[in-house]
């Protein structure tokens, strides 16, 4: 399937939002604060905070530059506010009112008129008509003055704007870390918001992708900062339909309480704090206008700092489950009563909220497990488990070494806990909505439960209890390895859910994804060809993991042909008949600009890394019944629209141009101990950067593998467009090579094929142009 990479729009369809829409405003909040916005209307929104110290402060921002959405879906960067204005009804209530002297405050970041960074404070209670609570507000960008009064000789300059932030606090606030007595919830709502003057519109991308067959996924941590309609909006114009597996997070849901100088989950009734709660009200509504299904995923991690030490996992010295994240998070032990009440309340008060919008309740328990570290210290040992597994279990200080029969029993035992405590989190969320109907899901993530170093690691982390029918269907992810080229790993671990669990392809779903950081993004290569991998197994659905990272790398998914369609690239795995000789002309031709400057020197920009090769196989014709099985040929390829296999006289062998091949020819890659998949290549030239080109079409008889010189003669098999898989990775370091013929894939170069009948009588040769067709990069 094709997809491709967007880093701007270039070209496609494009709309006019007011400035200041309501769908693309932001908030931001340090933690343990939490707040959330909402657009509530066409001219309005909403914001709603959770207060827990005297110094909470958060803000309300508007960016210049969109660093959220799809490239082809955001808007247009503008920076000139000049003669432009904002007006808005402000009401709020449980923050500092706009009549305070420390009461909201725009905060506006930019330029000045020299260029020099600056950043003005501008008090908005200057500009407002009403009461602190309830006030007219107008900003006329072009006449703002900063400072606490007016009139001000500190005039914001409009013309080089990059964000503005509204701030708002709690009712005695004074810039400290002390905690408030109680939290404290509060809330903004800003309608009638009117953007007037020069430059009130922006121009925003509106490319709406047809469907792509694909699910999205999207997380409440990552996106809690943005409206649901924006968020929504680019999931389906990007082509996604279906399901939209929303992860609630591990840092941002909860409600809080102070105890022994820290935030902890756990102390109060309601278990989701208030900006959560309005957030996933308007998200739920939306997914149902929307037509997509929501599924409500709920993980057992929690960020380490809110988390009561009691409910941490543990390794055997007692150190917590700590995650490599920046600030690490812990996961809650399957054996804690408390810890698993708590996360029961969670998971039903989800399910509420979802039946409040009138949504199918849908419920993935997210990735279940025992944590364990990567030297093999698995945590199993906190007070609880340690009292359900006999009270004194027998240590497992690294579970990279062999495991006695006692200690495979203890995994055993743990992941019978971990099991039941899956059970009791779908029966807490079923009760909820009894009588309700619950779709129960789980993830699992196998390059962790089926790390080949732990061989026994499955035994804690994919129990037995899981098999069908616990659950209405498994979700199966296997990313790290699937972008580390770890493909017999990635197989055989399906193989093995397979086996252990039981559930058919129809009852499962694959998550594909994710690429960590922007400078991996040549990951999604991997993932997309993941992708229809994984729809050849028929699966129940493929999900995108996850929304964050498509619109951050432009990510598109291009959708599959209407069925029964031909594909673009349709190709017949025929020879071409005829014989070509040495009058056949063969011409390979590259793509380059070349500018010259005034002075005469050249500027050469290679715009293809290979070379695509042109044919005429006009003077290989040399009888009319040659020229008769050429037509024919010509027909039955519907001209250009199907390809074909060509032999290239001149260039057919890994070994120089026509030699026969050895095994030794061609270096195709180093082993890793992880990389199963080696695609074809052959040379040309010396030094350091030969030109390389993929092999696509080799001759499967001829073809010979070696690792480190020595010939390979089973554990390995031709895959499609010339990729060699290996049934086991090679070894680290170890050099993989191959020895082939090969064909080359051609189609005819025109819709048309011109041959005068009294020129071929007379000896003229035909023109009969075809052209090389690129299978793989």
């Amino acid at each position: 399937m094709a997809f491709w990479l967007a880093s701007k729009r270039n070209g496609q369809a494009s709309d006019w939002i007011s400035r200041f829409d309501p769908r693309f405003w932001t908030v931001n909040f340090p933690r343990p604060m939490m707040a959330s916005i909402v657009s509530t209307g066409p001219d309005s929104l909403r914001v709603d905070a959770s207060f827990l110290r005297k110094g909470d402060l958060g803000g309300l921002i508007w960016d210049s530059e969109d660093g959220l959405d799809h490239p082809l879906l955001a808007y247009r960067t503008d920076r000139d506010y000049a003669h432009t204005s904002l007006s808005f009804r402000w009401r709020s209530s449980g923050v500092i009112p706009l009549d305070s002297g420390i009461g909201p405050t725009l905060t506006v970041e930019g330029r000045d008129a020299q260029g020099a960074a600056r950043v003005w404070y501008v008090r908005l209670w200057n500009y407002a008509e009403g009461t602190g609570e309830d006030a007219r507000i107008t900003l006329r960008f072009s006449e703002l003055d900063a400072g606490f009064s007016l009139p001000s000789a500190d005039r914001v300059w409009p013309g080089a704007i990059d964000r503005m932030f509204i701030s708002f606090c709690p009712p005695g606030y004074d810039g400290s870390a002390d905690p408030l007595a109680a939290e404290a919830e509060g809330w903004i709502e800003l309608s009638e918001i009117r953007t007037d003057g020069a430059r009130a519109m922006v121009e925003i991308g509106d490319v709406i992708l047809p469907p792509n067959g694909l699910a999205m996924a999207t997380g409440f941590d990552d996106q809690g900062v943005q409206t649901p309609a924006r968020l929504l909006r680019s999931v389906r114009q990007l082509g996604y339909r279906g399901s939209l597996v929303h992860y609630v997070g591990m840092s941002h849901y909860f409600r809080l309480a102070a105890m022994d100088g820290a935030f902890l989950v756990g102390h109060a009734p309601d278990p989701l704090n208030a900006p959560t709660r309005a957030w996933h009200r308007a998200f739920f509504a939306e997914c149902l206008a929307l037509g997509f299904s929501p599924v409500a995923s709920l993980s057992y991690e929690l960020l380490d700092q809110h988390c009561p030490a009691a409910w941490k996992q543990r390794d055997f010295e007692g150190k917590p489950a700590l995650t490599g994240w920046d600030p690490p998070s812990t996961l809650l032990s399957p054996a804690n009563v408390e810890a698993m009440d708590w996360l029961q309340s969670v998971g039903a008060a989800f399910a509420r909220l979802m039946i409040e919008a009138g949504a199918p309740v849908r419920f993935q328990v997210g990735e279940p497990w025992w944590w364990c570290f990567a030297d093999g210290r698995i945590c199993i040992y906190d007070d609880a488990a340690k009292a359900r597994l006999g009270g004194t279990p027998p240590s497992i200080p690294n579970l990279r070494a062999p495991l006695d029969a006692p200690r495979k029993a203890l995994l055993d035992a743990a992941g019978a806990i971990l099991a039941q405590s899956t059970t009791d989190l779908v029966t807490a969320v079923r009760i909820a909505v009894a009588p309700g109907v619950v779709e129960a899901l789980a993830l699992v993530f196998t390059p962790t439960v089926l790390d080949p170093a732990m061989p026994e690691m499955y035994r804690a982390n994919l129990p037995v209890g899981w098999a069908s029918p616990a659950f209405d269907r498994l979700q199966v992810e296997d990313y790290d390895w699937l972008t580390a080229g770890a493909d017999a790993l990635r197989r055989a671990a399906y193989a093995t859910v397979n086996q252990r669990l039981g559930y058919p392809p129809h009852e499962q779903d694959y998550l594909a994804g994710f690429v960590l950081k922007a400078e991996q993004a040549d990951h999604w290569r991997r993932i997309d060809a993941g992708i229809d991998e994984a729809l050849t197994r028929a699966p129940h659905e493929v999900v995108v993991w996850a929304l964050p990272q498509v619109a951050r790398d432009g990510f598109v998914r291009l959708p599959l042909p209407p069925s029964g369609a031909d594909q673009m690239q349709a190709f017949d795995e025929v020879p071409y008949p005829l014989a070509l000789g040495r009058d056949a002309t063969v011409i390979p031709e590259f793509s380059t600009t070349i500018s010259v400057t005034a002075s005469g020197f050249e500027r050469r920009n290679s715009l293809w890394s290979d070379a695509r090769l042109r044919f005429d196989l006009g003077p290989g014709v040399r009888s009319e019944a040659e020229l008769g099985e050429l037509l024919a040929f010509y027909r039955a390829r519907r001209g250009p629209a199907r390809g074909f296999l060509l032999r290239d006289p001149s260039d057919f062998s890994s070994n120089g141009m026509t030699g026969d091949p050895t095994a030794a020819d061609q270096h195709l890659g180093t082993g890793d101990a992880l990389r199963t998949a080696y695609p074809l290549v052959k040379r040309y030239g010396t030094g350091e950067e030969p030109q390389v080109r993929r092999i696509t079409r080799p001759r499967p008889d001829s073809l010979l593998i070696a690792i480190d010189g020595e010939l390979q003669r089973g554990g390995w098999r031709l895959d499609a467009l010339g990729v060699v898989l290996f049934d086991q990775a090679p070894p680290t370091g170890a050099i993989v090579s191959a020895g082939f013929r090969f064909d080359v894939p051609v189609r005819f170069a025109e819709d048309q094929l011109e041959i005068g009948g009294a020129a071929f009588a007379a000896g003229e040769a035909p023109s009969v142009p075809v052209v090389e067709i690129r299978e793989a990069s």
